[in-house]
């Protein structure tokens, strides 16, 4: 194994750091005021407008996508360390138009896309001219088991018909939003793995209704986490992504990197949600000393130290196998950090919000933020459990007669 970063990943290491001291770090307490004085939640803040600006001037645009021309072309590898350094901020990755589900929805255009496809959608989300949605969840089923999904996409002549129910729907409420990429039955008595589709609908298609924006943890997601309705929505039969009945191979071509990319981002919370941790108890004193004296203290730093290299060691095999293997070979690793990730984030920023004391869980620092995505996160793209499963299932195969469990 060979995790030395290229001469290329280091130059853009360099310069992704002081971009972020420069610009995006003092940008934050900005981008919080102008989207608190907005009188719409979910409007672009303009301070993140010339942010992106600046980023894609500098080059720094689209380093995530790997796929043919439309890219910086970085192995995942190359990509991991600037994920993390993005991922210090949670307005990091949007700046560098890395963010979700955007970034997953350019991959699945450009593998998977007609090049008309590409023309109309692809183009603009690289340009950041637009942005998409996902709408895969939804609220009566257990959404990590595609059988059970309910949405139905039926062929009428050259159109699709599409009637269901979405929820957290992430983006749809940007008012940028252009394009929903949903992902909806059209045969149910197909194989089960071949019974789903993914459609590409136009935002402004009548039939859509935003129930409700759904917070998170009792935040408002500025992109918006959207309850939705399909009703009768019609779309061109040219708007179907990939074949009927590829639905779940194009899911799972989605959120496997997308999977990493949030666990290369988790790092970043990790490490931020530590610096934080060791200024504040340097600096405050409690039973006459500084907290940084307190042994107890002392364990947490020194315990999420070591979580921490551990965690980016396995972000960067697992990145490796990517790059050497292919996504599929390397489907225990991305199922393993997945889940290693958020536990080891999650579990740094509560030990900051724990140092932070009332401060911690209040708006005047960014953990209780970090606290709530982090927590998320272990539902997000498929629930711990899920991927502990395959783990597990792989693990037994070992020992199986059939090399099956």
């Amino acid at each position: 194994m060979d995790f030395a970063f290229s001469p290329r990943a280091r130059e853009l290491q360099t310069r992704l750091r002081s971009f972020m001291e420069q610009h995006v770090y003092p940008a934050e307490a900005v981008y919080d005021r102008q989207l608190a004085d907005a009188a719409d939640p979910h409007a672009l803040p303009p301070v993140m407008l010339e942010l992106k600006g600046k980023a894609r001037a500098e080059g720094l645009w689209n380093l995530f996508m790997s796929h043919g021309d439309w890219g910086a072309g970085l192995t995942n590898l190359e990509y991991a360390p600037l994920a993390e350094l993005a991922g210090r901020s949670i307005i990091g990755p949007e700046v560098f138009n890395c963010s979700a589900p955007d970034t997953g929805n350019m991959e699945l255009l450009a593998l998977f896309g007609t090049p008309e496809q590409r023309e109309r959608w692809l183009r603009p989300l690289l340009a950041a001219e637009i942005r998409s949605c996902f709408a895969m969840t939804e609220p009566e089923v257990a959404s990590s088991d595609p059988r059970n999904l309910r949405t139905r996409i039926t062929r009428d002549g050259d159109s699709y018909l599409v009637n269901g129910h979405k929820w957290y729907t992430s983006g749809i409420l940007d008012p940028d939003c252009r394009l929903i990429i949903l992902m909806g039955v059209t045969d149910p008595e197909a194989p089960t793995y071949r019974q789903q589709s993914m459609l590409l609908i136009p935002r402004d298609t009548p039939g859509i209704t935003v129930l409700r924006d759904l917070p998170m943890f009792g935040y408002t997601d500025r992109l918006g986490h959207g309850d939705v309705l399909f009703e009768d929505v019609r779309v061109p039969a040219a708007n179907l992504l990939g074949g009927e009945g590829e639905g779940f191979a194009l899911a799972q071509g989605r959120l496997g990197p997308g999977r990493m990319h949030y666990a290369m981002r988790a790092v970043g919370f990790a490490e931020r949600a530590l610096e934080l941790m060791c200024r504040r108890v340097l600096d405050r004193e409690a039973f006459g000393g500084p907290l940084a004296d307190q042994g107890v203290v002392r364990e947490w730093i020194a315990r999420s130290r070591i979580e921490i290299e551990q965690l980016r060691l396995l972000v960067l095999k697992s990145a490796w196998l990517m790059d050497t293997i292919g996504n599929a070979a390397a489907r225990m690793e991305v199922a393993a950090i997945k889940v290693a990730a958020l536990e080891v984030a999650h579990r740094v920023v509560d030990r900051a919000v724990q140092a932070f004391g009332a401060a911690g869980v209040s708006d005047d620092t960014v953990l209780a933020r970090l606290f709530a995505i982090t927590r998320a996160l272990r539902i997000a793209d498929g629930p711990d459990e899920v991927h502990l499963r395959t783990v597990a299932r792989q693990e037994l195969a070992k020992y199986t007669k059939k090399g099956a469990a």
